[in-house]
């Protein structure tokens, strides 16, 4: 299913079209086609709001939107782009771009970060790179990191740790309380990938971890056992709640509500079902998931995205577009609590009166020297990361089976990336 409408008659305008650089002395006129998967109701709202804006601001340009359902989309767009395709599409960044930057189905936009024409995407700009170029532009993400018991913290002492040493020793008191000291329901897999993508970063830094989603690096590798070992130290030490296997990361959110755990590493969308059980703002704190080595901190920020492909008719039109989406204002606008409710990319933007909003902003826009990363399950391929998180799982549950583990991960790399 999909919907049909001009510009001109968009039912939500988001009163933002003064903020383009195309709004003085650059009418643009011609078509302009765009297939957006926006197709939730408050990101919908977005997606005819940017699209009436841009049609206010160019009203001799003749703008058709098509919104598709969000999965649907997910088999549909490579026959999109070969076949009659748009000017503009929705997508993800990182290595999920790999099969249409390979296959030639997105344009290099390269020259928008060189030429000044996207200002404030410098943190970014690594998640939109792929063989030393850029394929698009991100519009919204969210971060990932440590929520914690602040007031657990307080009863026993505590301060927010730094470094990996200053974890482990907080992860003892809080043991020796008679608590456990993370939350995590890997009932479904993926959570287990959110630890893996933190300890390898830490250890290894942000391109070796790419380097390992492209399938480049051996999963026996010295580097990536390195990873398993830093890992098995707090699993070893009792750090996670037991049982973790048989729940969803929304079950076992009640261990640190009831404060039977004091932490969970994961994403910004966890704060409302934690205000929802009952904490407030006293209750809970955010920081940034601890350093091992001395390496560029990446960061996981699942990245949505707009692109043109290759085979566009109207790449001005398109590229002013991109523009558009990814300036400061624009982006406020969008990703304000009444709109996506997530974090703006652009560094110059602001964010609604949040804490965890602002600490996660300030935090990717000016502590993600090394990269953003998109979650195990979109970086990695979608075979590759259903056999790795298997193993990822298997691991915090008997991390004896470490060796066993990665030669089957290694065998699977073998067999996957061919």
């Amino acid at each position: 299913m999909h919907s049909m409408m001009k510009a001109s008659v968009a039912a939500l305008a988001l009163g933002v079209a003064s903020t383009s650089a195309f709004a003085d002395g650059h009418a643009l006129s011609g078509d302009l086609r765009i297939v957006s998967d926006m197709s939730n109701p408050a990101p919908r709202a977005v997606m005819e709001g940017l699209v009436a804006d841009f049609g206010e601001m160019h009203p001799d340009l003749n703008i058709e939107l098509t919104i598709v359902d969000r999965e649907a989309w997910k088999t549909q767009i490579r026959n999109a782009l070969t076949a009659d395709a748009p000017d503009v599409v929705n997508w993800y960044a990182a290595n999920r771009m790999g099969p249409y930057v390979e296959a030639g189905l997105f344009e290099d936009v390269s020259d928008m970060y060189e030429d000044g024409s996207l200002p404030g995407l410098d943190a970014v700009k690594g998640a939109m790179t792929l063989n030393g170029a850029q394929w698009g532009v991100p519009y919204t993400f969210y971060q990932w990191g440590i929520y914690y018991r602040e007031d657990i913290f307080n009863e026993l002492g505590l301060t927010e740790p730094t470094t990996m040493e200053e974890e482990m020793a907080n992860c003892q008191v809080i043991l020796d309380s008679g608590r456990k000291c993370y939350a995590i329901g890997t009932k479904f897999l993926w959570t287990a990938g959110g630890w893996f993508d933190y300890m390898n970063m830490r250890t290894n830094g942000f391109d070796f971890h790419m380097e390992l989603a492209r399938g480049e690096v051996e999963w026996t590798d010295p580097r990536v056992v390195e990873t398993f070992e830093n890992w098995a130290q707090l699993i070893e030490m009792g750090a996670f709640i037991d049982d973790h296997q048989s729940y969803s990361w929304q079950e076992a959110l009640k261990f640190m509500t009831d404060g039977d755990a004091t932490a969970y590493l994961i994403g910004n969308f966890a704060v409302a079902p934690m205000r929802d059980a009952g904490l407030d703002d006293s209750q809970i704190d955010f920081y940034q998931f601890p350093t091992i080595a001395d390496v560029p901190q990446g960061e996981d920020a699942p990245t949505d995205t707009f692109h043109i492909p290759a085979q566009a008719s109207n790449k001005d039109n398109a590229r002013a577009f991109l523009s558009f989406v990814a300036s400061a204002d624009v982006q406020t606008e969008i990703n304000s609590g009444d709109a996506l409710g997530q974090l703006p990319i652009n560094a110059d933007s602001s964010v609604d009166a949040d804490e965890f909003l602002e600490q996660g902003f300030d935090m990717l826009s000016n502590n993600a020297q090394g990269g953003v990363a998109q979650f195990f399950d979109r970086d990695f391929p979608a075979e590759m990361a259903s056999v790795g998180m298997e193993g990822l799982q298997e691991f915090m549950v008997f991390p004896e089976n470490r060796d066993d583990i990665l030669a089957r991960l290694e065998e699977a790399r073998q067999r996957i990336y061919q």
